[in-house]
């Protein structure tokens, strides 16, 4: 038997999703079929309370990594039950505020690990072998001569690769350097991978200390939480080689910007490679200053099919939850309930 709707009841009312940055358009149809959509179409740069004030009467919101989700925020939109961020780290989602209200919040997962990976080892590359020092040069026209030491880096090949975080990404830059470029591969994590995880890599698990100390390039890959703010500090930043490099493409916190600009300013380390810094988009003026130091702007999950794929998940995870579903990638799964 076929059941059929009453023809005098209402329709089910069509969930509203606030979009705060311009993203994919096929990306926008593909949820327009499914939610009522609000669209930052200029892509503009919201306050906090313009956020808060375009949020109103909506049950949910596709974010970036740019936008701050906290409680103040939460207790101002009470119709906000889905938070869905088309970035990986979710540092700037307060998870437990959402926990409590019974807001929901996806991550993008996957989508970009390769992609990152690619452009933590390209920096790390760029690092060691000086390529925006010399780039610069070229440009500047003083460029008149060769020597033997002209702009001689670090080698990259058969140097000890040291990684902060071997996470999805982190395993990914170790792939590209144990298997690509001859690399032995050390790391630092809360705890040691499986064996049949590390192996493959000769991947070695050492402390912190251990860490800083025997990495000729460091890649920083970890995520961001208030335990590790700054974990990369003066202190850290003493243990390691003068001829190593640093690479982070994890989250600015990380590392105590005015401290590497220190150490790079005074031979204590030969150079750094930073996609990510603590205050985003403001780059302290020291790092600006420094040759050694290579800065991209936030670049590294930055193709158009990975961005368009972050977006799709994203996307995915609101039609899900708008129908009554459980999303592909829940950060705080227990509110599903």
């Amino acid at each position: 038997m076929t059941l059929l709707r009453d023809p005098g009841a209402a329709a089910p009312q069509r969930r509203r999703v606030l979009v705060t940055r311009a993203i994919d358009p096929a990306v926008i149809e593909v949820l327009r079929a499914h939610v009522e959509l609000s669209l930052n179409s200029d892509d503009a740069d919201w306050s906090q309370l313009e956020l808060i004030e375009r949020l109103q009467g909506h049950w949910g919101a596709l974010v970036t990594v740019g936008e701050r989700i906290d409680a103040a925020l939460l207790d101002a939109c009470p119709e906000l039950r889905a938070v869905c961020s088309l970035g990986v780290g979710v540092n700037n989602i307060d998870i437990a505020a959402c926990t409590a209200r019974g807001v929901v919040v996806t991550n993008a997962p996957d989508v970009l690990t390769e992609t990152t990976a690619d452009l933590g080892f390209a920096l790390m590359m760029a690092a060691a072998r000086r390529v925006g020092e010399s780039e610069r040069f070229l440009r500047q026209g003083a460029w008149t001569r060769w020597s033997c030491d002209f702009f001689t880096g670090m080698e990259v090949h058969g140097a000890t690769l040291g990684i902060l975080g071997m996470g999805r990404i982190g395993q990914a830059v170790a792939r590209r350097g144990a298997l690509g470029f001859g690399m032995p591969v050390i790391y630092h994590n809360r705890n040691p991978l499986p064996a049949e995880m590390a192996e493959p890599l000769g991947a070695r698990w050492v402390s912190f200390d251990a860490l800083m100390q025997e990495a000729d390039h460091l890649v920083i890959v970890l995520p961001y939480s208030a335990n590790v703010h700054h974990i990369v500090d003066a202190r850290a930043l003493g243990l390691m080689k003068p001829s190593a490099t640093l690479t982070n493409v994890g989250r600015g916190g990380l590392v105590d910007e005015l401290a590497l600009a220190d150490a790079l300013g005074a031979g204590r380390l030969a150079a750094a490679a930073l996609d990510v810094f603590e205050h985003e988009p403001a780059v302290p003026q020291a790092l600006l200053d420094r040759p050694n130091a290579v800065l991209t702007p936030h670049i590294g999950s930055a193709t158009r099919t990975t961005r368009r794929a972050m977006a799709r998940l994203a996307a995915d995870n609101l039609i899900a939850l708008a129908g009554g579903s459980d999303p592909l990638t829940a950060v705080n799964p227990q509110v599903l309930g």
